[in-house]
């Protein structure tokens, strides 16, 4: 077993490999691989290359959470607005239906003044 900083480049990138995917939970490029043989693959890894994995992985979950983040603040005021025009629209049809029964009672008092004109003329 090699001593920490004593792999190849070959070696280190394969094993980089087998620590991501280690950390993500998922499997290696070969499916056989068992997790033990992960395991060791992780422990012959270079510290510091395992270092620079952890950290970038921290950068990574920072960047997708302060992302999140956003987009919650984003849906957060959406939902505000969606609100606000659902209550405009309540407001806009209770007006439309104000105006259509006045325009009803328009119409009624035409016809009766109609009716009422055409009587006085007939007379």
């Amino acid at each position: 077993m090699a001593a920490w900083g004593e792999t190849s480049e070959e070696e280190e990138d394969s094993q980089e490999e087998a620590a991501v995917a280690l950390i993500a939970g998922g499997e290696s490029k070969s499916e056989s691989e068992t997790l033990s043989q992960l395991k060791k693959k992780v422990r012959r890894a270079s510290k510091p290359k395992l270092e620079k994995l952890l950290f970038t992985s921290f950068d990574d979950f920072e960047e997708v959470n302060a992302e999140n983040c956003m987009l919650k603040d984003v849906c957060s005021e959406l939902k505000k607005d969606i609100s606000l025009l659902e209550k405009n629209k309540q407001e806009l049809e209770h007006l439309n239906e104000i105006l259509i029964s006045e325009k009803l009672k328009m119409k009624e008092r035409h016809l009766f003044y109609a009716k009422n004109l055409t009587n006085l003329r007939a007379s």
